[in-house]
This record gives structure tokens, C-alpha cells and sequence, in this order.
């Protein structure tokens, strides 16, 4: 691993040991809710899989071997676009991860 301008002052074993816990409850509930969705007959909402694929590419960064995990990881979800959305927005919040527009729809 490539070594870090400002260093951690915990040890590599003080971080895995007091953070365990907490990260590997994340896995379960991530591991739950991608369980859900699969189980999830209906197809009214197939239009928002991108949020899933999105999702799914971001988890697979986590364990690629590749360093600086977090700033890929936020560039991957987040809107790389400058233009404000104006009155293509569909809500008022953010999606959570950015969707593309595929050739078919119109801006």
C-alpha cells in the first residue's frame, strides 16, 4: 500500500480491532438490502436498477486491489456534470448516484 502523507497514529491492528464491528454490520445491512431487492418480484421499478448497478460497481471497487477507494468510489455516484438540471430535475434531492442519459432519451 502506498504509504500516506499524513499517517494514521493508530496502528494497523488498533484500526481493524476498534472498527470491525461497526464496518461488518454495514456488510450484513448492505448484504440484506441487495437480498431485498432481488426478491423483489415487481418490475414497476426497473427504470432505478442504475442506483443498484451503481451501487454494485462502487462495492466491487472496495475489494479491487486498487488504492484510493474513497475518491473513486464518490466520483462513481456522484453527477461528474456542471450543468444544473434546472427543470429536468424530478424531485428536489439528489438521486444518490448519477445516471447517465443513454442515446434514446432527449436532454
Amino acid at each position: 500500500m502506498p504509504s500516506s502523507i499524513n499517517p494514521c497514529p493508530l496502528t494497523r491492528t488498533e484500526i481493524i480491532t476498534s472498527n470491525f464491528i461497526a464496518n461488518r454490520t454495514r456488510m450484513v445491512e448492505l448484504a440484506a438490502y441487495l437480498d431485498r431487492v432481488e426478491r423483489a418480484a415487481s418490475g414497476e421499478d426497473r427504470n432505478r436498477d442504475f442506483l443498484i448497478e451503481a451501487l454494485v460497481s462502487a462495492l466491487a471497487m472496495l475489494v479491487d486491489g486498487k488504492g484510493n477507494r474513497t475518491q473513486r468510489v464518490l466520483e462513481r455516484l456522484s453527477d461528474p456534470t456542471i450543468e444544473p438540471l434546472v427543470s429536468a430535475a424530478g424531485m428536489k434531492g439528489a438521486d444518490g448516484a448519477y445516471r447517465p442519459k443513454s442515446k434514446e432519451e432527449k436532454p
